[in-house]
């Protein structure tokens, strides 16, 4: 199988050109993610909305890191992703993450660091205090939200494994859940250099609005990286490694000429079928403006240095 096939399993109307935007079937997806028409029955879509269905966590609030933007609603959170595993549609994952078992968890730790092993959930999380932050996600397709993560720095998690001079990247795989789509090789598989891993932006999310992560935004664990495309952060972990070498990632191997390694935000650079110039704020009229899209996805003055010299076309 070669690798354009995924590419082209792909429905266009999950991954959206601008050319094809005001099709039937992306109208209707847009209406739905904005409550036009029903995901789930009224009464669950309501409950979801005040009161979300996972455990509560102890946490603080982490202004520093936040940002200043209204966050999308708990409903509009859980019911647009992107989570292939369990279908291409937005709602897919919503509706068929149950499929996933997140108790009990484990992660495998390998490659260029001194501690390595099978760690519990329980051994990842004991040691770190949770704090809430508030980050723009802004995918691909050309459309954002913001949303109150809860987690811990992700270069906390890291050192601890005691990383050695080779570890230059670090690679986070998914779990397979008991079924999902032939859309992309499996399992996903995505990967940061170590200094973008372990800068102070990068968390590993626990959680979603004080709440323990639902298994359509990633339970138990995901990372974080907001100034990336959200495909950059893989959901689900499993298996942490570090490595030499760049790793090789899913998008990347699926479609290289429309997913780079890096995958910042930068409206300069155009996917191969669609502008990334503006964006579309989820939870806003469909029919609004669409807004400029910030360099990084305005983390820019936190972030640039980290690119200081490169290409950030050829590096996209």
């Amino acid at each position: 199988m070669n690798a354009m096939r995924y590419a082209i399993d792909i429905p266009p109307s999950q991954i959206t050109p601008e050319s094809v935007f005001h099709s039937r079937r992306t109208l209707l997806a847009a209406a739905l993610a904005e409550g036009l028409l029903a995901a789930a029955p009224r009464a669950a879509r309501a409950a979801a909305d005040s009161t979300p269905a996972t455990p509560a966590l102890s946490f603080t609030p982490n202004p520093r890191y936040s940002v200043q933007d209204k966050p999308n609603t708990y409903d509009e959170i859980t019911h647009y992703n992107n989570y292939y595993e369990f279908g291409t549609g937005k709602t897919d994952p919503a509706e068929h993450a149950g499929l996933l078992r997140i108790k009990p968890w484990n992660v495998q730790i390998s490659g260029e660091a001194e501690k390595t092993g099978s760690f519990t959930l329980e051994d990842i999380l004991k040691p770190h205090a949770l704090e809430e932050r508030i980050y723009r996600l802004r995918c691909v397709e050309a459309w954002s939200m913001v949303i109150p993560w809860v987690g811990f720095p992700l270069a906390d998690l890291l050192k601890r494994f005691n990383p050695t001079s080779k570890a230059k990247f670090v690679e986070f795989t998914t779990a397979l859940p008991g079924a999902r789509s032939d859309a992309l090789p499996w399992p996903y598989v995505e990967g940061l250099r170590i200094d973008e891993a372990m800068h102070p932006l990068s968390i590993m999310v626990v959680g979603l609005y004080g709440h323990e992560l639902p298994k359509q935004n990633g339970a138990p664990l995901r990372t974080m990286a907001p100034w990336k495309y959200g495909f950059k952060n893989g959901k689900s972990i499993v298996r942490i490694r570090f490595t030499e070498s760049q790793p090789r990632t899913t998008w990347n191997i699926a479609a290289p000429n429309e997913y780079g390694f890096y995958a910042n935000v930068n409206p300069e650079v155009d996917h191969p079928r669609w502008s990334q110039a503006t964006e579309r704020r989820i939870g806003g009229s469909f029919f609004a403006s669409r807004q400029r899209t910030l360099m990084f996805n305005g983390y820019a003055d936190q972030v640039a240095s980290l690119y200081q010299g490169m290409d950030l076309r050829r590096n996209y």
